[in-house]
């Protein structure tokens, strides 16, 4: 079951490390359902959690906006999303989803990530993520990230089991 006490730790932990990293005013969307194992924009980073919390982070990009927040991030004009991009967007689903796992820790949640995926293309299938989960689009101002979460709390006796691997077709 989908779990959306879960919700505000990622949105205030994405919040944070935007305004941080790239000086932008984020502002919150409305939250909608989505079943899909398709992905939705150019970029999209993946992040599972095991421990107290079990399930998948995704965090969905343009590749417009990839380029404005590296070159934020950098403080220089990144115009090809290379390998160094590619790196520091992975790197910032990474930091938002470690700092999501502290405030998930000191309401008594304790989890750890996995290191980050990257998937670029739109409508790649990711055959294990046809199921419900909630998606929250955060306005930079420059283009919106969409971010995906499916996250229950691990039943009793299961919380130090790791996921099945996920694959990307």
């Amino acid at each position: 079951m989908l779990n959306v006490k879960f919700l505000n730790p990622f949105i205030d932990a994405a919040v944070e490390v935007l305004k941080v990293e790239t000086e932008l005013e984020i502002v919150r969307g409305n939250l909608c359902l989505e079943k899909t194992a398709l992905t939705a924009t150019d970029v999209t980073v993946l992040l599972t959690l095991v421990g107290k919390v079990q399930g998948v982070v995704m965090y969905g990009f343009s590749n417009e906006l990839c380029l404005e927040l590296v070159s934020r991030m950098m403080g220089q004009k990144c115009t090809e999303f290379d390998n160094l991009a590619q790196s520091g967007i992975a790197e910032l689903g990474n930091v938002i989803t470690g700092r999501a796992t502290i405030k998930l820790e000191e309401a008594g949640y304790k989890s750890m990530i996995s290191p980050p995926t990257m998937i670029t293309g739109m409508g790649v299938k990711i055959s294990t993520l046809d199921f419900s989960r909630i998606v929250v689009p955060l306005d930079t101002g420059q283009g919106e990230i969409l971010i995906h979460l499916a996250l229950r709390e691990s039943p009793p006796g299961n919380q130090d089991k790791n996921f099945v691997p996920i694959s990307v077709s």
